[in-house]
């Protein structure tokens, strides 16, 4: 679990390897439009648990992979340092989202009420599966996983803080019914 200097910044990616030997180093963007981040003026990285600025002098995508000049990284010793960190931005710099669409932060604390079933639980994590990401909420003690897909979403309430869903038939009951 990651202390809570990090509840107010989201995981943007982590640093790879260096890149030539100029102190540039390349990183992974895990967006889903890794150019929306290419003109960052700076990032944090985790060192050690803690979020340290780092201004960014140069910076160019090569799909969905970015190689960074940070300031003050001037060789290739000072770039190994770097790899393996995590990047981090401020919640703040996310665009708003609308109607169903949301960041996996934003639904955490939502109700779940399905539309035959009714209330189901309070979400309390999204799982990021390779497969499909799905809504963990517990029922009455028992977890329930909820894939998160168009057909599943119904509605997205943030006002009263629910989300409004229909689940596969049987879905439910091999949960609940165990």
């Amino acid at each position: 679990m990651k202390p809570d200097i990090f509840k107010d910044y989201f995981y943007l990616g982590l640093i790879t390897k260096t890149h030539g030997y100029d102190g540039k180093v390349v990183a992974f963007i895990d967006a889903d439009d890794p150019s929306a981040y290419e003109k960052l003026e700076m990032v944090f990285l985790n060192v050690s648990g803690n979020l340290i600025p780092y201004f960014i002098e140069e910076s160019s995508l090569k799909n969905n992979k970015l190689i960074v000049h940070f300031q003050d990284v001037e060789s290739a010793e000072q770039a190994a340092e770097l790899v393996k960190k995590e990047i981090y931005l401020p919640l703040s710099v996310l665009p708003p989202l609308t109607g169903n669409k949301f960041y996996f932060h934003e639904i955490k604390g939502f109700s779940v009420v399905d539309e035959k079933f009714g209330p189901v639980g309070v979400i309390e994590d999204i799982l990021d599966y390779p497969a499909q990401p799905v809504i963990q909420v517990f029922h009455d003690d028992k977890e329930v996983l909820i894939p998160i897909s168009e057909e599943v979403i119904l509605q997205l309430d943030r006002i009263k803080k629910t989300m409004f869903i229909k689940t596969p038939d049987g879905l439910l009951d091999i949960y609940l019914n165990s």
